[in-house]
């Protein structure tokens, strides 16, 4: 504790790190209070049917609300949050390895600077459609005020509908500019700090639920349909489920912080050699290859993938009587046992995914070639970078099962909890177990950004000659 105390008094005596960490608190600042700011013509009771929605959601409204920091629920101005700028850089990449142009132009300064221009641009994009989506759903509802009231005309609904639609794109632009300023003058990934501080803001009204909910202080839950809907004072189970969750959580915490320090390091030996009257090499090093080489991705990437259709249902106003598919997409939801193992599924494949593109075998046995370096037993070229690819297969398939237990394990839990009940009966305390189906992720986000962050601090410090929090 007194090294981390004196740490934190080294960070504020230089002055770099200090106005980087005070502009960073600055932009976060902003964000939060932008994320408070009303949209015209929503309807102030807005928030109420929304907790409602959520109270017996499926666990879309749930995941949109925490990665907003509830936002989303409040319509606000920042409701979109940074979800079309994570898309429209996760679209960029994907585009990156399938065109080869862009792949050129990405390994130049000047191709990147237009990549970044480009991404902007597709951000903008996806934020006007998401934006008309969520109009839409807004519409359905009944929570859209317009500017002529009820009796209002075709027009005045249009003008209504621009102005709502203008302004969330204009709240996830500014989103994006204010991640860009984090990047550029602060501390840390501006991504990564916006959605760390979406998910804390986030944490105490889905504390506060579940709280309700285990020791049944909430008589009702809105949104559950059931023939009987009881609701016994069982405290002590509610007690022991609120115990169990909190045990959970911290070993999901303990077991997130082991995967993102371990690695696999293969020894790399390099040959002496002499150039003038000096001698270099002769040493013996190793090749770090990182469990989680891919972070959150996987999991950011899967969840927008796999919620496409519960998405398209509910901003196009769908229910479950229209049709078959609607019904579908509808119940197409974390208390889905197809979903969870599709989910799975995902998350492997587009771990292999992001480290084909991250990482390059071919290119790093080259270059270990190149400054006389070589893995022991294995002859350099080829050899190496097949004898790389082979490990780092196994690693990332290792690093995808990790990422799978974090993130199904309280899914599977919150499954259980949806479906659980006797004769038709839903419980508090089982449905309180649907609000930790996204724990997992949230909690690998904020442990992940809290570790890169303290890591870019510890560099800082590192360069000014001041001991660190990793130390």
């Amino acid at each position: 504790m007194k090294k981390v105390l004196s740490t934190i008094a080294n960070i504020w005596r230089v002055k770099d790190v200090r106005m980087k960490l005070l502009f960073t608190i600055f932009i976060l600042v902003i964000y939060r209070l932008g994320a408070q700011i009303p949209v015209p013509f929503i309807n102030p009771n807005v928030l109420e049917g929304m907790k409602a929605q959520m109270a017996g959601s499926s666990g879309l409204l749930q995941f949109m609300n925490i990665f907003s920091g509830e936002a989303f629920s409040r319509a606000t101005l920042f409701a979109l949050s940074i979800s079309p700028y994570i898309t429209s850089s996760i679209v960029m990449q994907l585009l990156c390895v399938a065109i080869p142009a862009l792949e050129r132009m990405s390994k130049d300064e000047d191709g990147k600077k237009k990549i970044t221009q480009i991404t902007r641009y597709v951000t903008v994009g996806l934020a006007l459609v998401t934006a008309i989506g969520y109009y839409i759903y807004l519409n359905s509802n009944s929570w859209i005020n317009y500017i002529g009231g009820t009796s209002a005309n075709d027009f005045e609904k249009a003008m209504t509908a621009v102005v709502v639609v203008a302004c969330y794109c204009a709240g996830a632009s500014l989103i994006m500019w204010l991640g860009e300023k984090i990047n550029e003058s602060g501390i840390g990934n501006g991504i990564s700090m916006i959605l760390l501080a979406n998910i804390i803001s986030s944490f105490p009204t889905t504390l506060a639920m579940i709280f309700e909910l285990i020791f049944n202080f909430n008589k009702t839950i809105p949104g559950v349909e059931s023939p009987t809907i009881l609701h016994p004072d069982l405290w002590w189970i509610g007690t022991i489920v609120g115990v169990l969750g909190l045990v959970l959580c911290v070993v999901l915490i303990a077991f997130m912080i082991w995967m993102t320090n371990s690695e696999r390091r293969l020894p790399v030996q390099y040959a002496k050699r002499v150039v003038g009257r000096k001698m270099y090499g002769g040493q013996n090093t190793t090749l770090p290859l990182k469990l989680n080489m891919t972070g959150v991705m996987p999991i950011i990437f899967a969840s927008s993938i796999i919620s496409i259709p519960a998405t398209i249902a509910m901003f196009a106003g769908k229910t479950q009587s229209d049709n078959w598919f609607w019904k579908w997409a509808t119940n197409f939801n974390q208390n889905n046992v197809v979903y969870i193992i599709i989910f799975g599924l995902l998350m492997i494949a587009f771990a292999y995914f992001y480290v084909a593109i991250s990482f390059n075998p071919v290119e790093v046995a080259n270059n270990l070639k190149k400054n006389g370096g070589s893995i022991p037993g294995i002859r350099t070229g080829k050899p190496t970078s097949d004898y790389i690819a082979r490990i780092l297969s196994r690693v990332t398939f290792i690093g995808a099962l990790c990422l799978m237990v974090i993130a199904l394990v309280p899914m599977i839990l919150g499954c259980i909890g949806g479906n659980f009940g006797l004769n038709g009966t839903t419980y508090n305390w089982a449905w309180s177990l649907t609000y930790f189906s996204f724990s997992g992720n949230s909690l690998l986000i904020v442990v992940g950004v809290i570790l890169e962050t303290a890591r870019e601090i510890e560099a800082q410090m590192t360069m000014r000659n001041f001991k660190g929090f990793l130390e």
